[in-house]
């Protein structure tokens, strides 16, 4: 059932949608198994959580070809079936009565053959009666008009029912053409894709330790990373803080904006870069901001900033442009191994890191120290 703010099917993150589309379209490219043409995906989620950005990074990290459809722009039947001409059987010729009408598909059409995605982005924002023709095309990857070429696969983007979207209700008998799964808001993914595509680090740190954040109806990842373009050269943020609150209110909410002035007051932008760590001189270049960092006042330890501060180190080392110099695993095992990390933590870390494939992540490891903890957890 849908809800005022998610949508139908599984809550998933990034990353988990990501294995499941791999499922289900492996299991569509195999119409003898099927029996059918395969089934529709249809991902579910409020504004802003990149539901479109998800679709067409999958169809670019596998050298997909990817076909965009907006059906909210649709004004009548014609922009989904295409325009239609009169074709005579035998020109040349006296007319026989053997005329008749065909259809040039729309310019959006894919019309080579796949691996492909057809994206029908927002699709419950068309209007119903548009709904109403999509509908053969989800059943049959085709319309009387057209039909998808081989290997095509569609995905279509919803916001959720029942909320304050302006929305089209889809029937029961168009929600069961397809699989629904509802996208979740997870701060490290998104962080690890922020971290590969060069987001500000200081906004990274931010959402790391205020997730909580990122669930306002003005404050997205994607109102997040259009302020944190906008920073993003601004060097000293407190120098600065009445242009980086001014920035902030014009796309975030009040409870962000607040929260990222005290991040950016409390010092806290410079939240111990990975580099900080790894290429350090000596343990004491860092150990003295990390242990004030750390400290709450009641003389805890706030374990959500170390937690912000691993995550940050284990998608630098594990990103692809990262390469393994000369002082990074001493200094890695040095970090890891401290008494402010909790075990937990620390376990999660080495498990994740040892199931990376690149060599230069995995040789951070080769610490006998940090072998034989991991051996223990095996």
């Amino acid at each position: 059932m849908s809800t005022a703010n998610t949508g139908y099917g599984p809550k998933l993150n990034p990353l988990a949608m990501q294995r499941v589309l791999d499922h289900v379209f492996t299991r569509n490219a195999q119409p003898a198994q099927c029996g059918r043409a395969g089934t529709p995906v249809c991902l579910w989620g409020a504004h802003g959580l990149g539901k479109t950005q998800i679709v067409q990074q999958y169809a670019q990290e596998r050298n997909w070809k990817l076909a965009y459809c907006a059906p909210a722009q649709f004004e009548e039947m014609g922009d989904l079936h295409g325009l239609p001409s009169v074709m005579d059987r035998t020109p040349g010729q006296p007319h026989k009565g053997d005329e008749i009408t065909v259809f040039a598909p729309p310019q959006w059409v894919p019309r080579e053959k796949g691996p492909g995605i057809l994206l029908l982005d927002d699709i419950n924002r068309a209007d119903d009666r548009i709904l109403r023709g999509i509908m053969q095309l989800l059943q049959n990857f085709a319309l009387f008009s057209w039909q998808l070429p081989e290997q095509w696969q569609i995905v279509a983007t919803a916001n959720p029912e029942g909320s304050s979207y302006s929305v089209t209700t889809m029937d029961d008998a168009m929600l069961t053409r397809l699989l629904h799964f509802t996208l979740m808001f997870d701060a490290k993914a998104w962080a690890k894709w922020a971290t590969e595509s060069g987001v500000d680090a200081r906004g990274i740190a931010f959402v790391l330790n205020y997730p909580e954040t990122v669930t306002g109806r003005r404050t997205t990842p994607r109102t997040l990373t259009q302020f944190f373009e906008q920073v993003q050269e601004i060097k000293d943020l407190k120098a600065e803080i009445e242009l980086v609150a001014t920035l902030a209110a014009s796309v975030l909410d009040e409870t962000t904006v607040a929260a990222f002035v005290s991040f950016v007051n409390d010092e806290l932008t410079d939240l111990l870069d990975p580099q900080d760590i790894l290429d350090a001189e000596s343990h004491s270049a860092w150990s003295g901001r990390f242990a004030e960092l750390v400290r709450a006042k009641n003389g805890g330890k706030r374990v959500d900033r170390i937690s912000a501060i691993c995550t940050r180190l284990f998608l630098h080392v594990t990103a692809p442009h990262y390469r393994l110099h000369a002082r990074h695993a001493d200094n890695f095992a040095e970090f890891l191994l401290g008494s402010a990390i909790p075990n937990d933590l620390r376990a999660s870390l080495m498990m994740d890191l040892s199931k990376h494939a690149s060599p230069d992540a995995q040789a951070l490891l080769k610490d006998k120290r940090l072998a034989r903890l991991l051996l223990e957890k095996l």
